[in-house]
């Protein structure tokens, strides 16, 4: 045994271990094949010819019609052979896997894997033997001078040589590492070709667990998940103390289905937000959209004449049906928030913009026009009635999450099954490259723009019946950071061309459920602000890292 170890195998002595077993099942496998080769194989060719076929578009639909019928008479045989040999198949496959179980685990990868158990013991105490040695040579190098220079050099020198000495022990490392994960993963390719690629769920998720922790890099783990460590550690310690200082627990059915309530709406600001994000921008107008679309929304549903007026004229919607002044709120809704984005999204792409200037002026615009208008008044209730016909709540349940699950399946189909959500990952990681492969750039980014403005009016909308009016043009100032920073720790990066739909949603909720936990602890609104700040620059300085590690 090599190192005198009974426990540390050669690679010879590995061979030796799994020879019987290749021997065995490969002996099963090649009369497998051999009853396959007229059936099954015959079977997926013919298939694959066919499909071919259906593609080819230099061929008239008569030839093709002609050529798959003689292909459906030699399928037809080949199906019978496949049919005649399936249960011969079958009891071989059996007979070999009963193999497998019996011998893989205690002949082959037991012994493999202590082996190599082993082996990281040996390799971690050469390596201590090794920085010992080093620095006892640079102790008596460094007695033997005098010279400032030389005494420099030589622990130059030395530092250099204890790099070398830990980048082999990584090498040593990584290589005992791809020796075990072999001899784990070998079993799955022999049940491969017994099965043709068909595992059970079981030994779907043995293979991804072998490799997740095969792939596993700690900084990595850190960079991508630290921050949601440290927020679910801040969550923890608030749960443990709320019932200390409040007297009630804060992880209640009531409190968690506040805490979606209240994520509803500034998800669609999310979700609108998030697009811009993914293309490199951003929106600083997010809030004051909000503020227009709750004061448009409670102008047009409001309960009775309106007790404010817009430039000055007082408006009554009061003779209009109810169902038709919500449909008419939200189209208004829609169409401001749209107009605006769709004007920041031109000048963002027709004039390469950065979309922090064309967002900030419209942030200045919008609550500029609104404020004038409406003299900055709150414009009171809408109609009561509103809200249980649109949300109502059922058995408790607030239905204001289902507008929510259905704008994140609708925004998640966009982003993921449409050539536009394709063409947007594209323009985001690099629209020069985007542009030369003949995507239009002004199109997407516009498009985005659009798609953020639509988001943004269902949202306000939602908001106005959720809090059954008092739009003003001060409501929603600040939103834009919470719907920014929701992305960001989402994992949406600012360097473009990087974030999922499903981190957008757990960024609003983690925003949404620390602001609730701190307004039950009656934390001021002020530090509030401080603690989303630091979260912030804790997300980007996480995704820069990032981007600086791939570079």
């Amino acid at each position: 045994m090599a190192n005198g170890n009974s426990k540390v195998l050669t690679a010879e002595q590995e061979m030796e271990l799994l020879a019987p077993i290749k021997d065995y099942v490969g002996k099963i496998q090649t009369e497998i094949d051999s009853l396959r080769e007229d059936g099954t194989d015959k079977v997926v060719s013919i298939q694959n010819v066919m499909d071919g076929l259906k593609r080819d578009k230099s061929r008239t639909k008569s030839e093709k019609d002609a050529e798959i019928a003689k292909l459906q008479e030699t399928l037809g045989k080949a199906k019978a052979v496949e049919a005649q040999n399936k249960d011969k198949i079958s009891k071989l496959i059996a007979d070999a896997e009963k193999y497998l179980n019996a011998h893989f685990d205690k002949e082959y990868y037991q012994p493999v894997k202590e082996s190599c158990e082993q082996e990281k013991v040996l390799a971690k105490e050469k390596y201590k033997e090794d920085v010992a040695r080093l620095e006892k040579e640079h102790q008596q190098n460094l007695s033997k001078l005098s010279d400032h220079q030389e005494i420099k050099d030589e622990k130059y020198v030395h530092k250099n040589r204890l790099f070398d000495a830990k980048m082999e022990l990584q090498k040593n490392l990584q290589q005992i590492k791809d020796r075990r994960h072999a001899a784990f993963s070998y079993r799955y390719h022999l049940i491969d070709l017994l099965r043709m690629s068909k595992f059970t769920f079981g030994e779907t998720m043995a293979q991804r667990w072998e490799n997740y922790k095969y792939t596993f890099n700690r900084r990595s783990f850190l960079l991508q998940n630290g921050l949601y460590i440290a927020i679910l550690l801040i969550f923890i310690i608030l749960c443990i103390i709320t019932p200390m200082i409040k007297g009630s627990p804060l992880l209640t059915y009531n409190n968690v289905l506040n805490i979606l309530q209240q994520a509803s709406p500034r998800m669609f600001l999310a979700l609108g937000v998030a697009a811009l994000i993914l293309l490199a921008g951003t929106d600083l107008s997010i809030g004051r959209m909000v503020g227009m679309g709750m004061t448009t929304a409670t102008i047009i549903m409001h309960q009775g004449i309106n007790t404010g007026g817009v430039f000055g004229h007082i408006f009554d919607f009061t003779t209009m049906p109810i169902a038709l002044r919500i449909v008419l709120a939200l189209v208004a809704c829609v169409v401001l928030c749209t107009f605006f984005t769709a004007i920041a999204g031109f000048f963002t792409a027709k004039f390469k913009m950065h979309p922090f200037i064309s967002t900030m002026a419209n942030m200045l615009v919008i609550f500029g026009l609104v404020t004038y208008a409406t003299k900055g008044v709150s414009f009171g209730a809408i109609e009561p009635t509103i809200p249980n016909m649109i949300i109502p709540k059922i058995n408790g349940f607030p239905t204001i999450i289902l507008w929510a699950v259905a704008a994140i399946a609708i925004v998640w189909f966009i982003w993921n099954k449409t050539t536009f959500g394709k063409n947007l990952y594209a323009v985001g990681g690099n629209p020069e490259a985007a542009a030369v492969s003949g995507i239009s750039v002004f199109a997407v980014t516009v498009g985005a723009f659009v798609l953020a403005g639509i988001l943004y009016g269902f949202g306000s909308w939602l908001e106005c019946i959720r809090m059954v009016g008092s739009g003003s043009a001060a409501y929603g100032q600040g939103w834009e950071m919470d719907a920014i920073a929701a992305c960001v720790v989402g994992g949406v990066s600012f360097t473009g061309g990087i974030g999922k739909i499903s981190g957008v949603v757990v960024g609003v909720f983690i925003f949404t459920a620390l602001t609730y936990s701190l307004t039950i602890l009656g934390i001021d609104t002020n530090l509030q602000f401080v603690f989303s700040g630091i979260i912030i620059l804790v997300a980007v300085t996480l995704d820069c890292l990032k981007y600086v590690q791939k570079k």
